[in-house]
C-alpha cells in the first residue's frame, strides 16, 4: 500500500535521455509532429532546434550541423507542400474566430507562431471576404462569437443584463474589440 503524498512522489521511470541527432531521426520527429499538430514552418523548425539543442548539450555535438540539417528538413517539406503556412494562417484564423477572437488578436497570435505579415494579412483578408456579402463586419461576427462564449450581452439572462452591461463592454473591450463594435454586440436588440 502506498503512503504518502503523491503528489510529490518520485516518477515511476526517469526520462530517456535524447538520442544523437541524424537526419533520420529528425525526420522521423518531424512527421511526428506534424500528425499531430498542425504547424507553421516556424513553429516545426523552433521545435526541431529545440531537440537539437537538448541533444547537442547532453552529446556535446556542435549545435550548427543539427540547425543545417533542420532548415533543410524544413525546406524540402515547404516544397513537397507539408508544410504551407497560407494553409495553416487559413485554418488558424477560422478557428479564432469560431472562438471569438478579434482581428487584432488573431494577428497578434498568428505573428507569434512565425507566420510572415503578408500570409496574415491574405488570411484576415479572405476571412473579411466571407463577410462582406452578409450584413456584418469580421469584428462584429467575431465579437458576438465570444459574447455567446462568455454569454455576454443578449446571452445572458434578460433579468441580468442591465447590471452586467458595463462588465460585459469593458469584456469585449478587453478581448480587443472597439467601443461601437462592444456597443453593438451588448446593445443588439434594445436599438
Amino acid at each position: 500500500m502506498v503512503t504518502g503524498n503523491l503528489r510529490y512522489a518520485e516518477p515511476m521511470s526517469k526520462p530517456r535521455p535524447p538520442k544523437r541527432i541524424s537526419k533520420s531521426s529528425l525526420e522521423n520527429a518531424a512527421l511526428f509532429y506534424l500528425e499531430r499538430f498542425s504547424a507553421s514552418a516556424e513553429t516545426l523548425r523552433r521545435v526541431l532546434l529545440r531537440r537539437v539543442d537538448r541533444a547537442a548539450k547532453l552529446h556535446g555535438d556542435d549545435p550548427a550541423e543539427g540547425a543545417a540539417l533542420v532548415a533543410d528538413l524544413v525546406n524540402r517539406y515547404q516544397a513537397a507542400g507539408l508544410l504551407d503556412d497560407q494553409r495553416y494562417a487559413d485554418g488558424k484564423s477560422r478557428t479564432l474566430l469560431r472562438r471569438g477572437c478579434s482581428q487584432r488578436a488573431i494577428r497578434q497570435d498568428l505573428a507569434r507562431r512565425g507566420v510572415a505579415t503578408e500570409v496574415i494579412d491574405r488570411a484576415i483578408d479572405g476571412l473579411a471576404q466571407d463577410f462582406a456579402e452578409a450584413d456584418q463586419t469580421f469584428d462584429q461576427a467575431a465579437a458576438e462569437a465570444y459574447a455567446r462564449r462568455r454569454r455576454l450581452g443578449p446571452f445572458r439572462s434578460p433579468d441580468q443584463r442591465s447590471e452586467y452591461r458595463d462588465r460585459d463592454l469593458a469584456a469585449l473591450g478587453r478581448a480587443g474589440f472597439s467601443w461601437d463594435t462592444a456597443r453593438q454586440v451588448i446593445d443588439g436588440d434594445e436599438e
